[in-house]
């Protein structure tokens, strides 16, 4: 189900581009909100990450300096599962759109007034970018001097703390991430893949070769070696009971 989250100040408007949304497929399932307060709500509350986000920019007709959708969009880009995630800005004010574009990295503006045509365009090739994205790998995004970086979980060994930040310990590198820890990259990591084998330590289970229960080492597939904590040898063997390293 592709879910777009649509932001639109007018009620009449706001329904008839939700439902113009929705007739573009039953995978499309529309969450129109109608004020900031909406969206933000919208937003805190969801239980799946919304796959897009229609924007109006403002949101206060009396108001021509309103950016409303511009703030909401900066709060939407802030969140590490939006990064990358299309923004179409809706707008009737052209010297917006190079700005939301350069700013917040839009997918697309919408101009006032739009027909059906547009959004059923619209909405067809947001759908398409959703069902792509549901084949892609994971990854995780860390930021290193002010650039974000993906890193694809298959391309990840293990994860070493190492002085104010951690280690990846890549498939074809290393790259240190300063101000990162352990505790926050482990809510970032698919756990059914990535396993805290040490407070110091992370490591791929898919790349896991052998464990020596009683010294607490792993072998891994790249030649490093990974200590077992005392307190995460537990959890290290019940991880791996029915699987053979």
């Amino acid at each position: 189900m592709t879910k777009i989250l649509i932001l639109e100040d007018s009620k009449d408007s706001l329904n008839a581009v939700a439902a113009m949304a929705e007739n573009v497929s039953k995978s499309v399932s529309a969450v129109p909100v109608n004020s900031l307060e909406e969206a933000r709500a919208a937003l805190h509350q969801a239980q799946q990450p919304f796959q897009a986000f229609l924007l109006d920019i403002n949101l206060n007709p009396d108001d021509k300096d309103d950016i409303s959708g511009m703030i909401f969009a900066r709060e939407i880009r802030a969140k590490k599962e939006y990064v990358f995630t299309p923004i179409v800005m809706i707008t009737s004010l052209a010297n917006m759109e190079l700005s939301a574009y350069r700013e917040l990295h839009c997918y697309q503006y919408l101009i006032k007034p739009y027909n059906e045509a547009d959004i059923e365009q619209l909405v067809g090739k947001l759908l398409f970018l959703s069902q792509q994205g549901e084949t892609r790998e994971r990854f995780v995004m860390v930021k290193k001097d002010g650039v974000n970086y993906k890193l694809f979980c298959k391309d990840i060994i293990c994860i070493r703390a190492v002085t104010r930040g951690v280690c990846f310990v890549l498939a074809k590198e290393e790259m240190r991430v300063p101000y990162l820890s352990i505790k926050q990259l482990m809510e970032k990591l698919p756990k059914e893949q990535f396993l805290q084998v040490h407070r110091m330590c992370v490591v791929n289970c898919d790349y896991i070769e052998c464990v020596d229960t009683v010294n607490g080492l792993i072998n891994l597939k790249n030649g490093e070696t990974a200590e077992v904590g005392v307190t995460y040898k537990n959890r290290l063997i019940n991880r791996i009971k029915g699987k053979e390293y």
